[in-house]
């Protein structure tokens, strides 16, 4: 994970997604996850690219259930976007990284 991918989970997701000023990219994953790992390079570029407009952060599912049940997650990899604490877009599955770009300009 590279030093812009925030590391969310159970105890901080409330604080760091919910509560933050910016809108949150978070990638629902987990360690044995073929396609997750597939994205992750994706993930980290998008980090780069968007610091200071959007915040971006894992949550593992194996680790961090709770979270994971509560946004309803069942097919990994899952990324949800979320903006004052609402998920404004959902992307399941793996995907072109211009998918994901698409979603993260409207909503700056």
């Amino acid at each position: 994970m590279s030093k812009n991918v925030h590391e969310f989970t159970d105890e901080n997701f409330e604080t760091d997604v919910t509560q933050s000023d910016l809108p949150v990219l978070i990638d629902f994953w987990a360690a044995w996850c073929g396609p997750c790992k597939a994205i992750a390079p994706l993930i980290d570029e998008i980090a780069g690219e968007y610091q200071g407009k959007i915040k971006v952060g894992k949550v593992d599912v194996d680790q961090n259930q709770n979270t994971a049940m509560k946004y309803g997650v069942r097919s990994i990899p899952t990324l949800l976007l979320m903006k004052n604490g609402e998920i404004v877009d959902q992307i399941v599955g793996a995907v072109p990284k211009g998918n994901i770009t698409d979603i993260l300009n409207k909503a700056i």
